[in-house]
């Protein structure tokens, strides 16, 4: 069994053969990447079986647009991140338009989301005008600056592994990351 670790490039290799409809490269990402997309997914949904719904139907959507990944904008890991997240927030929406559509008042708490920060709809709405404005600032990165900001804080690797991962010097790696945030909050500052 791989790790979670996988680096970008067999990433991108099993997504170009998922674009050619190989089922046996569909498993093999799904082995590599399944669990941190899980999790991303129930950070976002705060319920188990809402996040291995998701998780489902991002591994589907996943399937269809793998021909449509270009390295060039992301990491492998990022893009799938951002499918995993689209797809849990449309989940939410609908679940809410539901209820509303009803008018139906909430009797099963089982169904609520049971996180301790559970945020309110209006958290959820400027969380997601924040992560697009986010996007945003990460196009305006130079791509080398943009991959190793995204590897930093999707895969939680240190300087020193990022460093290694891209084989460059430690002291380029800080210097690359201290600048990429700094423009990264100016960016983010004119947007609020």
């Amino acid at each position: 069994m791989r790790t979670s670790t996988t680096p970008d490039s067999e990433l991108m290799l099993l997504l170009d053969r998922i674009a050619a409809r190989d089922e046996k490269a569909l498993r093999l990402l799904y082995d590599d990447t399944a669990s941190r997309l899980y999790g991303l997914a129930l950070r976002i949904l705060g319920n188990k079986a809402w996040a291995e719904d998701v998780l489902q139907d991002s591994f589907v959507a996943i399937w269809h647009k793998a021909g449509s990944y270009r390295d060039s904008l992301s990491p492998p890991l990022a893009w799938m991140g951002l499918l995993v997240r689209s797809r849990a927030l449309d989940f939410l929406r609908r679940r809410r338009a539901e209820r509303l559509d009803q008018h139906a008042v909430v009797d099963d708490m089982d169904d609520l989301p049971q996180a301790e920060d559970a945020q309110s709809p209006m958290q959820w709405a400027e969380a997601s005008e924040q992560a697009t404005v986010l996007h945003q600032c990460m196009d305006r990165l130079q791509q080398a600056q943009r991959q190793v900001v995204s590897l930093a804080y999707l895969r939680d690797l240190s300087h020193s592994e990022l460093a290694s991962h891209f084989q460059l010097p430690l002291g380029t790696v800080k210097t690359w990351m201290r600048r990429s945030l700094e423009q990264l909050r100016k960016c983010m500052a004119r947007h609020v």
